[in-house]
């Protein structure tokens, strides 16, 4: 009888890990970062803050290892988020959706703790225990109260071994069990009054929270929390240049997990799909000349990833391999479409007074035709 392959065990061999973590993805960066890294290390950090910040932003080693970028902006921003996670106060990584926020919340954790998945993802649905604790229900009734029966959290493993915890899409939970984060995060120790006893954090503790800044006003952040973290807003891609790259080089690495062919070709497709994104985005044509309405939808860099990488997979399993614009128009219109009467219009309006006009798109003009009718 064969044994189930384990998620690790995967790893290590090659197996089916459909998107490894960042450190096991990286490891060999992570690995040549730290052999060297001859600056000053935080207390329990696996990198130094320079080291963790070329992680981020790329660069190449005296030995001439290459680390690839996993951010792609200003490298202040990073720069100031490190800096953040070397004092004692949290992070908030703020933005609009598609902004990589939760990208770069993992790469952090990983560069920094060497582990991305101690994660609480926030949902309207998450509990206090979430955040504090909860319990083993047949141990408790077993033997009542005890350290056994307790279940960690993320945030309290991530306290007692001196790691870098994680919150995902703060915004999105309740107030009550956002504000369980106080007591945490300014006096760095969790209470247990079942057992009389408290968590203190253990240096190297850290949290990471981000949060869609499109979601004011669902679960706004109190002011006494706000407080406890410092604030880094991350900003669309400057230009388009920059956005082209971003989306390049995720699907480059999502295309290569999942199979899919790759090729200088689909650049121009890539730039075609940045263009119109940040056009209706943006609400006018890139020359300037003609205003746009904008469509409901965020149109952000991770839906044009998304909608490239679809268009990837219909070409190697419907098409030549060759990613032409008949395979990007439906993933396009679903992007920009969320509103079947108001967002149709729009989109319908920007096909025929800017895409039909545009030298070199007669093409996509064509796809876009045939999926709007």
């Amino acid at each position: 009888m064969s044994v189930p392959e384990t998620t690790e065990t995967a790893a290590v061999t090659g197996g089916e890990v459909l998107r490894p973590h960042a450190e096991d993805a990286f490891a060999d960066e992570l690995t040549a970062l730290a052999a060297a890294d001859d600056r000053p290390r935080p207390v329990k950090w696996r990198l130094s803050p320079w080291a963790v910040a070329t992680y981020l932003l790329g660069g190449t080693l005296p030995d001439g290892t290459v680390i690839t970028p996993k951010y792609v902006g200003p490298r202040r921003i990073v720069e100031v988020a490190v800096t953040t996670l070397a004092t004692d106060r949290a992070l908030l990584l703020l933005g609009v959706p598609g902004t990589a926020k939760t990208w770069v919340s993992e790469h952090l954790a990983a560069a920094v703790s060497g582990d991305s998945t101690l994660l609480v993802q926030g949902t309207a649905g998450t509990p206090e225990e979430a955040i504090r604790y909860g319990w083993n229900y047949a141990r408790l009734l077993a033997h009542g109260p005890s350290r056994d029966a307790l279940v960690p959290s993320p945030v309290m493993r991530a306290m007692s071994e001196g790691m870098t915890a994680r919150v995902e899409e703060l915004t999105r939970i309740p107030a009550d069990v956002q504000d369980s984060l106080i007591t945490i995060l300014s006096e760095k120790t969790l209470p247990v009054p079942e057992l009389g006893q408290e968590v203190q954090a253990v240096r190297g503790f850290n949290l990471i929270a981000t949060a869609n800044d499109r979601d004011r006003g669902v679960n706004d952040l109190s002011s006494a929390l706000r407080r406890r973290f410092n604030t880094v807003v991350l900003p669309l891609p400057a230009t388009a240049e920059a956005e082209v790259d971003i989306v390049s080089r995720r699907v480059a690495q999502m295309g290569r997990s999942l199979d899919l062919p790759s090729g200088p070709e689909g650049i121009d497709e890539i730039r075609r799909v940045v263009t119109v994104f940040r056009e209706l985005r943006d609400g006018v044509t890139t020359d300037g000349r003609t205003k746009l309405k904008s469509p409901s939808g965020t149109l952000s860099t991770a839906e044009a990833i998304s909608v490239v990488t679809n268009g990837l997979a219909l070409a190697a399993h419907f098409g030549d391999g060759v990613l032409r614009p008949g395979d990007m128009a439906a993933g396009i219109l679903g992007a920009v479409v969320r509103d079947p009467a108001a967002d149709r219009v729009i989109w319908q309006e920007y096909v025929e007074t800017v895409i039909r006009e545009r030298d070199g798109w007669k093409d996509f003009y064509r796809a876009c035709r045939e999926v709007s009718a």
